[in-house]
């Protein structure tokens, strides 16, 4: 090789490594065994596919900026009659009529609009027992009053109309029961009145039964978005914008749980509360527990199954047909009753105005009583 030849092949080499050491520290290029060229482009993939969750994306953002307008806060107004002190009384004297005192007390929550003509719904606790409600439209100072269309105190839903000309923003229902355990959800509301917070998080758990105070839920969504006092009535949305649930209760010994009631349990009802402004739903008027081959015993009862009437409401329909406590409930309408969730069960789904046949047992033996099902 000539020295001519040799000094460009050097300097060809030279000016190579130069370039790779560049690139190397740089991250340009990178190397791996043949094998494992497929593991890459399968991470790629993943990498890529993961970006389309909402960490790192607008995903959330586009959705509250379109429907956080038909989000609404809800100002309630409730008088509260109040004794007056003993003390006072003591000194002065007040007329036995006069002896209790209005007290006016403010409530907050949130709502959502359902469509353009006002309508608005929100949980029956929000406005319960109010004498004026007050709802606050998005970006808007100036309240507007509202009127109560129809609420249910056991589904915990009301409907509320404000009257505007203008065409309301509102928000479309999606299917609850296709949402799965680990979805993305969104959580819009006023919580200790501060307007239009946004919150997310996923699906804890589905069919969760909570009970808080009187009321008894039975098939509510478990979310880890935060609701907090005032975020009831707002909407659970999904990530395409459409509403699965209806923000309701927090676990205030929790952290990062809480409560809504799907979408699907509302749309079946609110049309009838819309037009008739209640839920009918059916009565018998009984207090039951679970048959044991004990209670059994001390009843006298040849049947260990079914259920025991513990007690009537005063003029109720079981009353009236001649059911007694002590009495077992063994069938209703010739379906075998096991427990006491049974009849409880067949209740729901009767109709006010059906006649039950119920065969009971008592320590006299076995008979047919016929229970005509009042509205609650």
């Amino acid at each position: 090789m000539s020295k001519d030849k040799y000094r460009v092949t050097l300097v060809t080499g030279l000016v190579a490594a130069v370039v790779l050491q560049i690139a190397l520290v740089a991250g340009v290029f990178f190397f791996a065994p043949e094998e494992s060229f497929s593991s890459v482009k399968a991470g790629a993939v993943h990498v890529a596919a993961a970006s389309s969750s909402p960490e790192g994306t607008n995903i959330v953002a586009d959705v509250v900026s379109r429907c956080s307008p038909a989000v609404v806060k809800i100002e309630t107004t409730q008088q509260v009659a109040q004794n007056i002190d003993p003390f006072f009384r003591q000194f002065f004297s007040v007329p036995e009529q006069k002896q209790l005192r209005q007290q006016v007390q403010q409530g907050l929550g949130s709502g959502f609009i359902i469509n353009k003509d006002g309508y608005i719904l929100t949980n029956e606790h929000v406005i319960s027992e109010a004498t004026e409600i007050k709802v606050y439209l998005s970006e808007q100072e100036e309240p507007l009053t509202a009127r109560l269309v129809g609420a249910d105190a056991e589904l915990d839903l009301a409907v509320l109309k404000v009257e505007t000309d203008a065409n309301l923003p509102h928000l479309e229902f999606g299917d609850s029961d296709a949402a799965q355990v680990g979805h993305w959800v969104i959580a819009i509301g006023n919580p200790y009145g501060l307007d239009h917070t946004v919150t997310a998080g996923v699906i804890s758990a589905k069919g969760r039964p909570v009970n808080i105070e009187e009321r008894n839920y039975k098939n509510l969504l478990q979310t880890d978005a935060s609701i907090n006092p005032g975020n009831s009535g707002g909407p659970l949305l999904d990530l395409q914008g459409s509403v699965i649930g209806i923000n309701t209760a927090i676990n205030a010994g929790a952290q990062g749980i809480g409560f809504a009631i799907p979408a699907n349990t509302v749309q079946e009802v609110v049309d009838t509360l819309i037009t008739d402004g209640k839920i009918s739903r059916p009565f018998m008027g009984v207090y039951l527990q679970n048959n044991t081959p004990e209670l059994a015993n001390q009843l006298g009862l040849t049947s260990e199954t079914g259920a025991v009437v513990a007690g009537l409401v005063p003029g109720s329909p079981a009353e009236k047909a001649g059911l007694q406590a002590g009495d077992a409930i063994l069938q209703i309408s010739n379906q075998k009753v096991n427990d006491a969730g049974d009849i409880t069960g067949f209740i729901e789904q009767s109709k006010v105005g059906d006649k039950v046949q119920l065969q009971i047992e008592n320590s006299s033996g076995k008979k047919i009583i016929v229970v005509t099902l009042a509205e609650k």
